[in-house]
């Protein structure tokens, strides 16, 4: 296979994907499987419940994921990629790194205060031993964790943020954060305020890497 077959394959998989995330059915099952893994609990949730769910034939699954471990994946995947679209959107309309990053802590918290569901799924269901699976997960978090870097970057540049910092420890220490944080929250059951620990988690972070 010559390069140009190459790019004529990765071409047709990419329109492959994006005419999946087009179709109803593929949101529809999207969406159940997020009700039921949080209800059920990832290893309880039977492909033929989240079919039920959705409304679909179990067979129609198969035409849109390989398997269960297929579709936790593709749900985490979808999410992340509408919240990524949003925030870049909305931290584009912020001048400063601060005030970007206090935007990205509050939409973090707010995306899983206001969807009970998908904050179960992301912070305990997602939490699977599978080496594969947590692979996947990773890879799909890699454009988030990009964002935070791009912004310690731009608060560095803005003489914010210290410039001697480590940026990839203290983008996990970030991330850390927020994903420890809501995954209390909802061991709590849910019992207080996410989204206004927002101004506190982000003056504790940016005190911690203030310029002198």
């Amino acid at each position: 296979m010559n390069d140009y077959s190459f790019i004529f394959v990765s071409d047709v998989c990419l329109k492959e994907i994006s005419m999946k995330n087009n179709k109803p059915k593929y949101k529809l099952i999207i969406e159940a499987a997020v009700d039921v893994i949080a209800e059920n609990g990832y290893h309880a949730s039977q492909v033929s419940k989240i079919a039920k769910k959705a409304g679909v034939a179990d067979g129609t699954i198969y035409l849109y994921f390989k398997n269960k471990e297929d579709i936790l994946v593709s749900v985490f995947e979808e999410k992340m990629g509408q919240f990524i679209e949003q925030i870049a959107a909305a931290t584009s309309q912020k001048e400063t790194a601060s005030e970007k990053l206090l935007t990205l802590i509050s939409m973090h918290f707010g995306q899983l205060a206001a969807n009970h569901h998908l904050a179960i799924v992301t912070q305990l269901e997602l939490r699977q031993s599978n080496l594969s699976l947590r692979q996947q997960i990773n890879r799909i978090l890699k454009p988030y964790l990009g964002v935070i870097d791009g912004i310690i970057k731009e608060g560095i540049d803005e003489n914010l943020f210290r410039s001697d910092i480590n940026i990839p420890l203290i983008r996990q220490m970030i991330f850390g954060t927020l994903d420890e944080t809501v995954t209390n929250w909802v061991m709590n059951e849910e019992k207080y305020d996410l989204v206004g620990l927002a101004p506190a988690v982000h003056d504790l972070i940016t005190k911690g890497i203030k310029a002198s």
